[in-house]
């Protein structure tokens, strides 16, 4: 009965331990595609400043019409 309980104990400990690895690469994997992403993310938003300064005109100073 005492060996029983103690090979449950130690196959629950096997799983755990195997699906905290599992956890553990996923997190991994997870971290390196939002980093992936956040670089991504990071040129375009470059790109888009610098096409949206190429297209923006320039607004002349001029006086309004009241003046």
């Amino acid at each position: 009965m005492e060996e029983d309980r103690l090979t449950k104990l130690e196959m629950l400990a096997a799983e755990q331990e195997k699906t905290i690895e599992e956890l553990s690469a996923e997190l991994t994997r997870q971290w390196r595609e939002m980093e992936r992403l956040q670089t991504k993310l990071d040129r375009l938003t470059d790109r888009f400043l610098a096409l949206e300064e190429q297209t923006t005109p320039d607004v002349p100073v001029t006086k309004p019409p009241h003046w």
